[in-house]
């Protein structure tokens, strides 16, 4: 299948290798235009790692020319980007495509439906909880794929076209994906933000300093406990609203394929094995200036519309904007366009399950 990518960072990157991998003609398209371009002079991508070899991937000058006669197009690209590339996409979709965001947050999805439905059209729209693959970028032409996770949450927009839409990331992906109810779900499906802040709050001044750390050899019995608390406020909300979640010890065995148990342990397992990543080298990472806005915020709103506080997560947010001099919560561009502070509970339910024609 011709699969359009829209982004080309390391999750756009590890995609178009795994689906090169598998056969099918995957073609991105940089936002910015300035990532990709020794691709589109013809260079291979290499990838290293869980997906191993050397693919041709086609680049395309425009998003329209990317989505242009593709099966399916993936947003894989951090969520800070997502309105921009929505925007330019929405115009050129066609109801025989299938749109996947890997992964979903900020209720960007809905934020598409929207799109669409002014211009009288709904598409199947596919939200993962995570990315198949995760990795770094090593050059323009290359990545490191460090894990191709077993399981993917996943659920569909409207949920009517759930099972031609998740057989259709089956074709691609393979047999990981598990279906959820939907949208709600999986905006309470998504760990990386609380991991996230954990990680990044307990060593920012390694990150400020551009120091080199491994990410898991740092996430000590301490920094583990802080994670779990975390969890359990994400775990409330999501029972509040009647939505069975994944913890944050399922995820990692999951993911990463290491025992259960407490996660400074499991964290502890990983690295034993050599399979420890860097954490961020500087605070301008994606761990706070995405998951913050987009991620943290998202399920401080969703308890609140639940009845269910999150003091963890809004301290976080809080605290990062000290430390940064600025509200990130003010830099989500998403949740403004969807009114979801002014929204109840059920109108939130019917919007995840049939869209915005209701």
């Amino acid at each position: 299948m011709r699969v359009a990518i829209l982004g080309a960072g390391s999750i756009a990157y590890g995609g178009a290798a795994f689906l090169s991998q598998q056969g099918h003609d995957p073609v991105l398209w940089s936002p910015s235009g300035k990532r990709g371009q020794a691709l589109a002079k013809g260079e291979a991508l290499v990838a290293k790692g869980a997906v191993e070899g050397s693919f041709k991937v086609a680049v395309a000058a425009s998003c329209r020319d990317a989505v242009q006669g593709a099966q399916a197009v993936l947003i894989a690209l951090p969520a800070n980007g997502h309105k921009l590339v929505i925007d330019a996409a929405a115009p050129h979709l066609k109801p025989d495509q299938t749109i996947i965001i890997s992964s979903h947050t900020s209720f960007s999805g809905l934020y598409l439906a929207k799109l669409l439905a002014k211009r009288g059209i709904s598409v199947p729209i596919v939200a993962w909880g995570t990315t198949v693959t995760a990795g770094r970028q090593t050059s323009d032409a290359g990545v490191n794929v460090a894990v191709v996770r077993a399981k993917v949450d996943a659920a569909v927009l409207p949920v009517s076209a759930t099972a031609p839409a998740l057989t259709l990331c089956k074709t691609l992906f393979g047999d990981r994906f598990i279906e959820r109810p939907d949208m709600l779900a999986i905006a309470l499906s998504n760990l990386n933000p609380q991991n996230h802040m954990g990680i990044a709050l307990c060593n920012f001044t390694r990150m400020e300093k551009g120091e080199q750390w491994g990410q898991n050899d740092n996430i000590t019995t301490s920094v583990g406990n802080l994670l779990q608390a975390l969890d359990a406020e994400r775990l409330a909300i999501a029972a509040a609203v009647g939505h069975k979640v994944r913890t944050i010890q399922e995820h990692y065995h999951l993911s990463f394929h290491v025992p259960p148990g407490p996660v400074g342990e499991m964290s502890r397992a990983i690295v034993s094995r050599g399979g420890d990543g860097k954490g961020p080298p500087t605070i301008d990472t994606r761990y706070v200036l995405e998951d913050a806005p987009y991620g943290l915020l998202p399920t401080v709103l969703l308890g609140r519309l639940a009845g269910v506080e999150a003091p963890l997560h809004a301290a976080g947010i809080r605290i990062f904007s000290a430390l940064y001099g600025h509200d990130l919560a003010a830099e989500n561009d998403l949740l403004p366009e969807l009114g979801l502070e002014a929204m109840d509970l059920d109108r939130l339910r019917t919007l995840v399950r049939d869209g915005w024609q209701n």
